[in-house]
Order: C-alpha cells, then sequence, then structure tokens
C-alpha cells in the first residue's frame, strides 16, 4: 500500500467515489470522456439529442442525417403510395417498383424544397401530405443547420497527449513525465492551466477506499502553448510515487487524471481537454524524443507533431 506525505494535498472535488468494492475500471477514458455508465431511468430521461450529435464522431453524425433522410422520405412515400398513383400527374411509368421510385424522388424534391414540377399531387389527400412533407424537410434542415454550427462552433482545445507518461531521472532525483502539444497551426492557447491528480486505492482502518491527491507539478501555468510542453511531476521525498515501482502501482490501481484549461484566441473562449493514464501505461527508465529543431533555413522553428510518442528506453 501506498506511504502517502503529510505534506500531500488530498482532493475530495473530483466528484468520483471512493468505493473500492464497488468499482472497477479506469475513472477517465484516454479521450477525456468520464467511464461511468448511467442506468436506472427511462432512457429518453437519459439521453440528450443536442449533446449528442455535436459530440459524436463526424462520419457517425453525417450517417446518421443521411439515414434520417431517407427514411423520412421512405415514410412519406409509402403514404403517396397508399394514397394512390392517380392523385399524382406527370408518373411516367408503368412498372410498379418505377412507380415507388418516382413517388419517393418526388418527397426528397418536396422534402427538400426543389420541386422539379413533372410530378405534381392533384388530389386532397395527396397535395395534404406533400405539405406535410415540404413542413418536415424545413424543420429537418434547420435542426440540422443548427447542428453543425454547434458542431463548428464548439470550442475545442485541439491538444493531443502523448499516449504514454514516463519515469525518468529528473535533475538529482526522478520524474513523472507526459507531453502535451497543440496540433492546429493557426490555434494559439493562452494563459493556460495544468492540473494532475492521482488516484490509488489507500488502506485506512483495516477499510480501502480510492483516495485522490493533487500532483505536485514543476509548472502549473504557462502563458502561452507555442510548442509542445512536457509536464513534469518531481518525484521527491513528499511524492506518493516515491520509490515505488510497476508492481505496487498495480497493487493500488493508480491512474493519473489531467485537466488542462486554457483561452484559446479564435474561439474567444476558454477550452477544456481531459485524459489519463493507468499504471500500466507509465514506462519507468525512459526519456522522450526532442519535439522541435531549434531553426530551420529561415529561421522558423521547425515543430514535429509525429514525435509526441517518441522515446528512448535508458541503458
Amino acid at each position: 500500500m501506498a506511504k502517502l506525505s503529510s505534506f500531500l494535498k488530498k482532493n475530495n472535488d473530483t466528484g468520483f467515489g471512493n468505493d473500492a468494492d464497488d468499482y472497477g475500471g479506469r475513472f477517465v477514458n484516454k479521450d477525456g470522456s468520464f467511464n461511468i455508465k448511467r442506468v436506472g431511468v427511462p432512457f429518453w430521461e437519459k439521453f440528450s439529442m443536442y449533446h449528442s450529435m455535436i459530440s459524436m464522431p463526424t462520419w457517425q453524425f453525417f450517417s446518421i442525417i443521411v439515414i434520417s433522410f431517407v427514411f423520412l422520405n421512405l415514410l412519406f412515400t409509402v403514404c403517396f403510395w397508399l394514397i394512390g398513383v392517380p392523385q399524382f400527374t406527370g408518373v411516367l411509368v408503368d412498372n410498379e417498383w418505377l412507380k415507388f421510385r418516382e413517388l419517393f424522388f418526388f418527397s426528397t424534391e418536396t422534402f427538400s424544397t426543389v420541386g422539379y414540377g413533372r410530378v405534381n399531387p392533384v388530389g386532397g389527400m395527396a397535395n395534404a401530405f406533400a405539405a406535410a412533407d415540404a413542413l418536415s424537410g424545413s424543420l429537418f434542415f434547420a435542426l440540422v443547420t443548427g447542428l453543425m454550427y454547434g458542431r463548428f462552433s464548439k470550442p475545442k482545445a485541439y491538444l493531443s497527449f502523448s499516449r504514454k507518461a514516463l519515469i525518468t531521472p529528473y535533475q538529482n532525483m526522478t520524474g513523472l513525465m507526459f507531453r502535451i502539444v497543440s496540433n492546429k497551426n493557426k490555434l494559439l492557447l493562452t494563459e493556460v492551466e495544468i492540473k494532475v491528480n492521482v488516484s490509488m486505492l489507500v488502506e485506512e482502518n483495516g477499510v480501502k477506499s480510492y483516495q485522490f491527491f493533487n500532483l505536485p507539478l514543476e509548472r502549473t501555468k504557462l502563458d502561452n502553448l507555442a510548442l509542445n510542453l512536457t509536464v513534469v511531476h518531481p518525484i521527491d521525498a513528499d511524492s506518493p510515487l516515491k520509490e515505488m515501482n510497476i508492481g505496487e502501482m498495480k497493487n493500488v490501481d493508480l491512474e493519473l487524471y489531467v485537466l488542462i484549461k486554457a483561452y484559446e484566441d479564435g474561439y474567444a473562449n476558454t477550452v477544456l481537454q481531459r485524459t489519463s493514464y493507468t499504471y500500466d501505461e507509465i514506462i519507468f527508465n525512459a526519456k522522450f524524443d526532442k519535439m522541435y529543431n531549434e531553426a530551420s533555413d529561415d529561421g522558423t522553428t521547425i515543430l514535429h507533431l509525429d514525435r509526441l510518442n517518441s522515446f528512448k528506453i535508458l541503458k
């Protein structure tokens, strides 16, 4: 069990529980999302369409848009088909399948307000459903436009973290290190604040519980993040990591929780990004490779983003 210094600041504000018997897995996923599944209430009480749509991967977002577009138009096509093809003019085919296809494309043209005009509703029911089709299309595209704007304008830090954290010689001791870098050319992060907490199983009075502690860092604030930054926790006499090896880290289920907060000029807003490192993502006796050259021929510093995860094992 870890030996904790009396000078180490305990953090009770992380929002995580501490019961070791009822918990399993990591607290924070690598992508910064919390490893939590909410149960006990109906799905619609937990689900937020807006938050889900603006945070899901791009391919999922556009897949849902395309599938919804096709489904809604198929629904209206079935309605038109049940009303009867004779309630439409301009249907120039005799095959039943081709008639259905004509009605489907009539629906897409009405839904998107294109309205080419060859196929037209003439019956009362046909006109009523065509009006509903057009209204649904207007609402659909208004909703999609709002969601796309929400995704496009959502403030993002665009930070990349090294996949591994290292424990390496540092000054006259050792240090825990990981790297961060801004991976967009025109993005400038200022007033950067860095917080690192460590969670571990601690036994008190014969009872094991998860406790969280603020890890003191070499630097917790940065005026500008122009190049990469190596975040360093000096493993001194007061560090909870003092003399811990990988086996001891595994025994206490050690996890680092990282929070970066900064101001981004382009969004004119505060941005956040999180990640975590578990004990099996910490490499001992290794050193990161340098990510940048002092200057190119024209005096520009070259930052090699592909070296973010590059390190070597020390002999």
